[in-house]
């Protein structure tokens, strides 16, 4: 049973399609891109952390050298 429309229900339909598959190509669209965000504030996060402990480490050795220094000229 196939039912016949007329030719502006034919051109609604026509339209509503077309429109629907933009909004869901759009949503498709911002979902990957919070995913691509997301991924990007990730790695910046690791690699900020990872920053701040070479800092950390990096003064802890400086400090713990000039320590030694005094220690060794108070030593003379």
């Amino acid at each position: 049973m196939t039912q016949t429309h007329s030719k502006s229900r034919q051109q609604a339909e026509i339209a509503f399609g077309n429109t629907q598959t933009q909004f869901f190509s759009r949503n498709h669209a911002v979902a990957e891109m919070d995913s691509l965000v997301a991924a990007r504030e990730t790695k910046t996060q690791r690699l900020r952390q990872a920053r701040l402990a070479k800092d950390a480490d990096d003064i802890a050795r400086a400090s713990a050298g000039l320590i030694a220094m005094r220690a060794r000229k108070s030593d003379l």
